[in-house]
């Protein structure tokens, strides 16, 4: 289950050890901005699904996480033009 993404809070649906962020419709640089706010919320070793479908979030959100030291376990193509960004938070 996913909040809406136009609701001011980060649309985060929590299930026993995972989280996932929907931000379809979400472009850079927002797309990090709304992740890390997300998971500077959770624990240490918590993981998190990011949903995008902008292009250049695909590669950015990665990027940027490994640059602000989170664990980027993997990009996946989940339809065309949406990709899930699994990231663990360190």
């Amino acid at each position: 289950m996913t909040n809406s993404s136009n609701s001011s809070q980060p649309p985060i649906a929590s299930s026993p050890g995972n989280a996932e962020l929907d931000l379809r419709g979400e472009i850079c640089p927002f797309t990090f901005v709304r992740t890390k706010l997300a998971l500077e919320t959770m624990a240490a070793g918590s993981r998190l699904r990011v949903i995008v479908d902008h292009p250049a979030a695909r590669h950015n959100v990665p990027r940027s996480l490994a640059q602000w030291q989170q664990r980027v376990h993997a990009v996946v193509e989940l339809a065309p033009g949406v990709w899930a960004i699994d990231v663990e938070r360190c």
